[in-house]
């Protein structure tokens, strides 16, 4: 049997989904046809070898062993992903669970421990509940008139995490704090949150200060980062008719924007503004958002 590759376009409807490995983008579509996710050799090769040129580099080792490892190599498929240029582009992609048989093929050092993350990753809390908020687009859960109140967080965070911790949904009712900054004291947080309910969100820096004191505050115990960066986007999509491109924003900018915000809002505004689109009902958008939302949230 000859090398196969078979071409299949993706639709814009399809899941996109993008993981971080030491930084390095690891992107993957959801194939509804076969239930299954596929994700990019190049992306993983890249991760791996940190070749500059990683197309070149998959490249030549198919070329090389694509006879010695025939019936694995026949299972490449090639998928249109959006590449850096916001361009849509063939890509060579193997279904999850060929990326391990294909990853000890390429000749590389660093093979297992990429695989130890790949194999791990989909089973940790944060594994679950990503899977989760990718189907929060389809949920419809908070509606239009509770955009903006404490109850639609608790709704966004109990959707997400709900069956990994007992405290989904549930404000704290102990005091946390993360580095050198201690976030709403448990007695006053109730209050606060009534306060911040109240908070107008007619405009867009209206919205961007509730969102900063609405982080200050931590209601939950955990996930407070990943469920408020949604809370946000659904009040900028309702006011606004905009959302946020988190793509765009450079994770280290970004936390230590939010760090400043706690006396100085400037800077994560200006990051938010450069990152705003009209594009509001483009659900690969919101995929690639919550997998950044979650890369915000990795330790380095």
């Amino acid at each position: 049997m000859g090398f196969l590759l078979i071409f299949v376009d993706v639709i814009m409807g399809n899941k996109i989904s993008i993981r971080f490995y030491k930084d390095h983008e690891v992107r993957a579509v959801w194939n509804d046809a076969e239930n299954k996710w596929y994700f990019s050799i190049v992306d993983i090769v890249s991760a791996i070898t940190g070749s500059a040129r990683p197309r070149v580099y998959w490249g030549t080792v198919k070329n090389r062993q694509k006879t010695k490892y025939e019936q694995l190599y026949s299972k490449c498929i090639q998928l249109k992903l959006t590449s850096a240029d916001g361009k849509r582009y063939a890509t060579d992609c193997f279904a999850q669970e060929d990326i391990e048989a294909v990853i000890k093929t390429l000749p590389a050092k660093n093979t297992n421990e990429f695989l130890d993350w790949f194999i791990y990753s989909d089973n940790t809390i944060d594994g679950k509940s990503r899977k989760k908020a990718y189907s929060f687009w389809e949920s419809n859960l908070v509606q239009k008139d509770d955009v903006g109140k404490v109850k639609a967080l608790q709704q966004i965070h109990a959707y997400i995490f709900g069956g990994l911790y007992d405290f989904a949904g549930k404000i704290r009712t102990v005091t946390i704090f993360k580095g050198g900054t201690v976030f709403c004291l448990a007695e006053y947080l109730h209050r606060e949150l009534a306060k911040i309910e109240k908070m107008p969100q007619e405009t867009f820096d209206q919205i961007v200060d509730k969102y900063v004191e609405m982080n200050m505050a931590h209601p939950f115990m955990e996930g407070n980062g990943r469920s408020t960066r949604i809370w946000l986007d659904l009040i900028f999509k309702k006011e606004l008719k905009l959302c946020v491109d988190w793509s765009k924003i450079d994770k280290k900018e970004y936390l230590q924007a939010m760090i400043e915000s706690e006396f100085d809002s400037k800077h994560i505004k200006a990051l938010l503004q450069q990152a705003m689109t009209d594009k509001i009902d483009d659900r690969e958008l919101f995929m690639k958002g919550i997998d950044y939302s979650y890369y915000y949230e990795q330790e380095d």
